[in-house]
């Protein structure tokens, strides 16, 4: 017997009846909207027309939690679970819903608001209306933060900087934000700003060389040298980071958008009117507020500051660099000896607040006066004698001896002997002092040195033979014979044949008056004396040979020392 209701249907009918059992096509991974239709524990009971009711855990709704009858977005996870029942996400709904609006966002550039609310390993996590995006850490603000609790769990704008939707992965930036608004603000008071104008800033960061400001939005340089008229080796030492401090714009640069600050430009100048303040010659007490290699800066008064040059800073100690001689912070008295108040320049004196030692030495000392000192340095050129515990004197290699050079003379001395000397030259402009040993005896060369000049034949006595030739003393002037100088002939060109002690006749060759080096030649006298002899006693074009003529020079000669021997004998017994 047939039943047609219970045949079997066909393919096409199974089809139809699935699509209206699970509903008009598939809607699992999709956001549709339900109806609350009831509560169950800790669940949402909603209603998204299916055979099947959804199921939403009430944690998802957060605060807000849906009414039986209030209509509600959810997204279709999957039909059904071990239940029976259609698993809902109302947190993956509004989940999807932000991705949509971010992406719209993103395409048009807009900022997005957001919430920050966790760290993790490089940055933070970002609430934006339900998707969690990342916050480098380098892009929470436009300089490094300490303390980041104060941006918790606040609402701000953030820039979206990349979205990839199917990693589920979303970057924004605090700092883009930050960077656009005060290019906006920047932009906007560098259009308002003027030089001479009397702002209030906050010391944003503070280096070496000044202090940086936030006026606002738009950076300003404090240099070092603008914050006070008094001298500040670091700024640090009068600012802080964070202290508002008032200045006025000394400087703008449109093109550039510098701005350079200035503190002290709010304060009375007190350069002005330092020639009164600080007449020439008036002597005043000052603290040491820096040291140079070149001297040191003295402050007068809060702001005013003049310079002792090393010149001006002791009698004595010439080749000392300043902090031998003071320290910092030290107060010390001064004399004004120069001002310009057009280049702010004040020099000062130490050395004059103290006497001349120079000067007071003058004043119990003359030229001609014999002193006695130690020895306390030796150069090339001299000696320098302690004429007292402040001053020296010296003594030139040329003021040693008057008979030996003064290279030589100057080896007979050395560091702390005692040596007496005569006082030469007293200068107290250029604090010298010029002193001699050889003046403490009489010149026995004085008379001979005037007659020794070139050409001239002198008598002399062999002081000392050595291998290039013969030392002889002129009357107390030391003269030197060269081997070469010492004959006409090559054979008798030897120093060997000359004894110490013995007397003989040579030519000066030349004589430097001031070192009295004096040099002499035997062979130039012995060529003189043969031309000599020639010219008296003929020549050998008229028949005589050489011989002849030297012969009859020297009987001549022979004759007139016969004549001489009787006055010379006298001469001897007058004088003994």
């Amino acid at each position: 017997m047939e039943n047609k209701e219970f045949d079997m249907p066909s393919k096409e009918d199974f089809g139809a009846l699935l699509d209206e059992y699970m509903g008009q096509g598939s809607m699992q991974g999709k956001v549709v909207k339900g109806t609350v239709v009831g509560f169950d524990d800790d669940v949402v009971i909603v209603d998204v027309g299916l055979k099947s009711e959804g199921r939403i855990p009430v944690r998802e709704c957060g605060a807000n939690v849906p009414a039986i009858g209030d209509t509600v977005d959810v997204y279709v996870d999957r039909y059904e679970d071990r239940d029976g029942n259609v698993v809902l996400s109302r947190e993956k709904a509004r989940r999807e819903e932000a991705w949509g609006d971010l992406e719209k966002a993103l395409e048009k550039g807009e900022h997005v608001t957001g919430t920050i609310f966790g760290r993790v390993k490089g940055g933070f996590t970002v609430d934006l209306n339900g998707a969690t995006a990342f916050l480098p850490g380098s892009q929470i603000d436009v300089r490094p933060i300490r303390d980041v609790t104060p941006l918790m769990g606040v609402a701000q704008p953030f820039a979206l900087l990349k979205m990839d939707k199917l990693r589920g992965n979303i970057v924004v930036s605090r700092r883009a934000v930050l960077e656009e608004t005060r290019a906006e603000q920047r932009s906007e008071m560098i259009k308002n700003l003027k030089e001479g104008e009397i702002v209030d800033g906050t010391v944003k960061n503070i280096t070496d060389y000044g202090a940086f400001i936030d006026l606002g939005g738009v950076d300003g340089l404090l240099h070092v040298t603008d914050i006070s008229w008094k001298r500040i080796t670091n700024p640090a030492e009068v600012l802080s980071v964070g202290q508002v401090v008032k200045v006025q714009i000394i400087k703008f640069n449109s093109d550039t958008g510098r701005i350079s600050l200035g503190m002290k430009q709010l304060e009375s100048d007190p350069w002005i009117g330092v020639n009164e303040k600080f007449p020439v010659g008036t002597r005043f007490t000052g603290k040491i507020s820096n040291i140079a290699d070149y001297g040191v800066f003295i402050e007068l008064v809060p702001g005013v500051e003049g310079l002792v040059h090393v010149s001006e800073m002791s009698w004595t100690k010439k080749n000392v660099h300043p902090s031998k001689i003071v320290s910092l912070s030290q107060e010390v008295e001064v004399i004004v000896l120069d001002v310009d108040e057009s280049k702010r320049r004040i020099s000062l004196g130490m050395k004059q607040i103290q006497e001349n030692p120079w000067k007071a030495f003058a004043q119990t000392h003359k030229v001609g006066d014999e002193i006695e000192g130690e020895v306390k340095n030796m150069i090339e050129f001299g000696i320098f004698i302690a004429l007292n515990d402040e001053i020296d004197g010296m003594i030139h290699t040329s003021d040693l001896s008057w008979e030996i050079p003064g290279e030589e003379a100057i080896k007979d001395y050395k560091k702390g002997q005692m040596v007496k000397a005569k006082i030469l030259d007293i200068d107290v402009e250029k604090e010298r002092i010029s002193l001699g040993v050889k003046q403490l005896s009489d010149d026995r060369g004085a008379g001979v040195a005037e007659t020794l000049k070139k050409g001239e034949t002198v008598t002399g006595v062999v002081s000392a033979i050595e291998d290039g030739g013969i030392e002889v003393d002129v009357e107390g002037i030391k003269g030197f014979i060269k081997r070469t100088d010492l004959a006409k002939d090559k054979s008798e060109q030897k120093p060997e044949r000359f004894a110490v002690g013995e007397k003989v006749d040579a030519k000066v060759v030349s004589f430097d008056a001031k070192t009295r080096k004096l040099t002499l030649s035997i062979k130039a006298r012995e060529v003189a004396e043969d031309k000599k002899a020639v010219e008296e006693f003929g020549s050998t074009s008229s028949g005589a040979s050489l011989g002849d003529i030297l012969g009859a020079a020297l009987t001549k000669k022979a004759a007139k020392a016969e004549e001489e021997k009787p006055a010379k004998k006298k001469a001897k017994k007058e004088e003994a």
